[in-house]
């Protein structure tokens, strides 16, 4: 029951290419950014849409798994966890920022069709 705990799923398109960090003690770390898309009426009964970014990051296998098959503009699903992070900025104001640490994924695109 503590996998639900902090559980997220997300369905997105990389907005980049994954990049990969090499720590000092030989983790691996990929880094990339997914959007997801939702529509929505507005109050004209408009149809509009709204995308939202979201920083996710992938360590270990999970990481290598990423960088082998995982384009920007590959539509992917996800499951994770939510990280905070405080920190201070260049100008020493105090920021907060929120990540997803990925435990699972499925590439939702096919493989060979890079036009989508």
């Amino acid at each position: 029951m503590n996998t639900l705990r902090n559980k997220v799923s997300l369905i997105g398109r990389l907005g980049a290419q994954p990049e990969v960090v090499k720590l000092e003690s030989g983790r691996s770390l990929t880094r990339f950014s997914i959007a997801t898309n939702e529509s929505f009426k507005n109050k004209d009964g408009e149809w509009k849409e709204k995308v939202t970014w979201h920083e996710i990051n992938a360590w270990g296998k999970t990481a290598d798994m990423v960088v082998k098959l995982l384009q920007k503009g590959h539509e992917v699903a996800l499951d994770g966890q939510l990280v905070n992070n405080e920190y201070l900025s260049k100008t020493g104001e105090k920021r907060q920022s929120t990540k997803i640490i990925v435990r699972d994924f499925l590439l939702l695109t096919p493989l060979g069709d890079e036009k989508n």
